[in-house]
């Protein structure tokens, strides 16, 4: 099925002559306005901070809405209009944790689709590493549930309700077959 298939007008002159082009696109055959069916641009918190034994752990949230709701996730959402990747991602953590981003570092990036209101979105999420100064103030609110700080060790990707998430967990996580930083026997 055509991503475009639920678009059944010309979002330019409104004409119901809005056919397929190819597999992203579809044409206007009364105005010829072509749409492009683009991923829309998502980013995701890597935050980390030293455990009181010097070890690491992950600010990880657990869902509070659908998709997904109730698994867990790291910090992130869909960038909007008129800002960066980096200030979108700074953003979504201050929404979602109450932290203020000091430093961003890019990670890389993964295709994802992400079910909205019965809408297929296709998104490209951005993995960043974000510092902040103080995670001690670190809250639940937006579409966070719940705030945990876990160890890498700890963590099981296949918690991660979201496919692109899962998938950068476990890149974050693995590296020749091991744990970041622990020894697996």
């Amino acid at each position: 099925m055509h991503p475009l298939h639920q678009f059944l007008f010309c979002p330019k002159c409104g004409s119901p002559r809005f056919v397929e082009r190819n597999a992203k696109a579809k044409n206007c055959e009364a105005c010829g306005f072509t749409y492009y069916f683009n991923p829309s641009a998502a980013t995701v918190a890597l935050i980390e901070r030293e455990a009181a034994d010097g070890g690491v752990e992950w600010l990880c949230v657990r869902r509070a809405k659908e998709p997904a709701r109730g698994t867990l996730d790291l910090p992130g959402g869909f960038s909007d209009m008129y800002e960066t990747s980096e200030e979108g991602v700074c953003r979504e953590v201050k929404e979602e944790t109450g932290l203020d981003v000091e430093k961003v570092e890019f990670l890389f990036s993964l295709p994802n689709q992400y079910l909205y209101s019965d809408f297929l979105v296709h998104t490209i999420d951005m993995f960043y590493r974000c510092r902040v100064a103080d995670t001690s103030m670190a809250r639940a609110a937006d579409d966070a549930g719940e705030i945990l700080w876990l160890r890498p060790e700890d963590i099981h990707p296949e918690d991660f309700g979201l496919i692109s998430i899962r998938a950068g967990v476990e890149r974050l996580l693995y590296e020749n077959g091991e744990v970041k930083g622990v020894k697996h026997t």
